[in-house]
């Protein structure tokens, strides 16, 4: 009995050429083709979402630089596997004269210790290293081996790329469908794949083949005959929706992707455009997304690209918080999105995040001044004999409940200016408050000289 291999793993391409996808390293002039015509192979780091074709496209380059392939799993594998791959890769070289390509998939998984077993080998050349990552290499490999290794980013497949991987699938799987009784042994079978059926398939697939080929693969179980041809077999719609069953999105919770929606969501908010915030906002909450989290988020936002010019964004967007706590998903959803939309068209202003950063660079640079004794309680005789609160002048008991003059930074410390208001929104009220005391105290000292 033959043992199973899924349709992707039997589709895989034994030739570059037979290669979909990536051709921004491998068209002619790109990086990896200058490579193999320059005949100088180095260690690398794949870099891409999942089915992309990182596993593939090391075996291919192992097969055209004709180097033995060594395949081995970060998930599965630890040092000791590592020092087998080192102790067979040697004796391939001395046996047959010929190096070694070892490939490590999820190589991310391993810890530095795991990372650094391979740098003695990479340098000696005892074995050309390719690591395939889902993760920013930047964030999660040792700063040594990245030295050592060339990063390429691999991308999501195309449409058109995707159709490509599709037509083969359909193609390899219809050499394998039995003919309808009627039609007798040796009778050819044709696999119809409705135009409907092909763009669900490719559209849940979402830039990965191997979904794309899982998908198609289960779905193929369900064809049925075409009434008007028997030969033919059809793959409807139907059937794709319902082996599909919703989840089409790609979103990594806890990796590169997670944060750069997170940063596309910010980022249209503060650029104030309300239709690419919800879009990012839905897009999240479709993946899977914890809606907490968004919602955290957006009341941080409320503060930090609004702030005082409209106060009532940070309300709104706690409010939108509440809300989701007592409805849950879905009819909480509406509140997040009823916040983001409103803070995308809010005025914009970052000043109390700028002050805020200021003040606390401010904080960590020249430690714990002294609280003035006029700005201190003195709630016993004792503090009130240590002069605590001597002069101290009530603010409400002045013109304008303001005491003009009067300095409430610590004594050994420049007056400063952290908080600086845009003239938008509300801060262009605040603004001009602040310059009208500023005037007052500016008067108020003149006089005392």
């Amino acid at each position: 009995m033959s043992v199973y291999r899924p349709l992707s793993d039997r589709l895989r391409p034994n030739t570059l050429e037979d290669y979909v996808g990536q051709t921004h390293l491998l068209a002619p002039k790109r990086a990896l083709s200058r490579m193999f015509e320059a005949k100088s192979l180095h260690s690398m780091i794949f870099w891409g979402p999942p089915g992309v074709g990182k596993t593939t496209l090391a075996r291919l380059i192992a097969h055209k630089s004709e180097l033995q392939f060594i395949s081995m799993s970060a998930v599965l594998d630890g040092v000791k596997e590592v020092r087998a791959a080192v102790e067979q890769a040697k004796l391939h070289r001395k046996q047959f004269k010929q190096g070694t390509l070892l490939f490590v998939d999820e190589v991310h998984r391993f810890n530095k210790a795991q990372q650094d077993a391979f740098l003695p080998y990479v340098e000696d050349g005892t074995f050309i290293f390719i690591g395939a990552t889902t993760e920013n290499p930047s964030f999660e490999l040792n700063n040594a081996l990245l030295s050592r290794a060339r990063v390429y980013v691999l991308r999501t497949l195309d449409d058109d790329e995707l159709l490509q991987v599709l037509e083969r699938g359909r193609a390899l799987l219809e050499k394998n469908l039995s003919p309808p009784l009627s039609e007798g042994e040796g009778s050819s079978v044709e696999l119809c794949i409705e135009e409907k059926a092909k763009a669900l398939l490719i559209a849940s697939a979402d830039g990965d083949a191997r979904k794309l080929l899982n998908h198609l693969e289960q779905a193929v179980d369900f064809v049925e005959p075409d009434d008007s041809a028997p030969q033919k077999m059809v793959l409807s719609h139907q059937v794709c929706q319902e082996v599909i069953q919703g989840g089409v999105r790609r979103f990594d919770k806890g990796g590169e992707a997670f944060y750069d929606q997170i940063s596309a969501l910010h980022k249209s908010i503060r650029g104030s455009d309300a239709n690419a915030a919800l879009y990012w906002l839905v897009r999240m909450l479709d993946g899977g997304v914890d809606a907490r989290y968004l919602a955290r988020r957006l009341i941080r936002m409320a503060s930090e690209e609004i702030g005082n010019a409209d106060p009532k964004a940070l309300q709104i967007a706690v409010n939108a918080a509440q809300a989701y706590e007592r409805l849950g998903s879905p009819e909480g959803d509406l509140a997040l999105a009823h916040a983001a939309s409103y803070l995308a068209v809010a005025p914009k202003s970052n000043a109390v995040y700028m002050a805020y950063k200021a003040v606390l660079a401010d904080v960590k640079a020249h430690g714990s001044y002294d609280v003035p004794l006029h700005l201190r309680n003195a709630p016993t005789k004792l503090m009130t004999n240590l002069d605590y609160g001597k002069d101290y002048r009530y603010a409400h008991d002045e013109p304008e409940a303001f005491a003009a003059g009067e300095c409430y930074f610590p004594d050994d410390m420049d007056e400063k200016l952290y908080y600086q208001p845009v003239e938008r929104g509300l801060e262009i009220k605040i603004s001009a408050k602040m310059k009208h005391l500023d005037a007052l105290n500016r008067q108020a000292i003149y006089k005392r000289r």
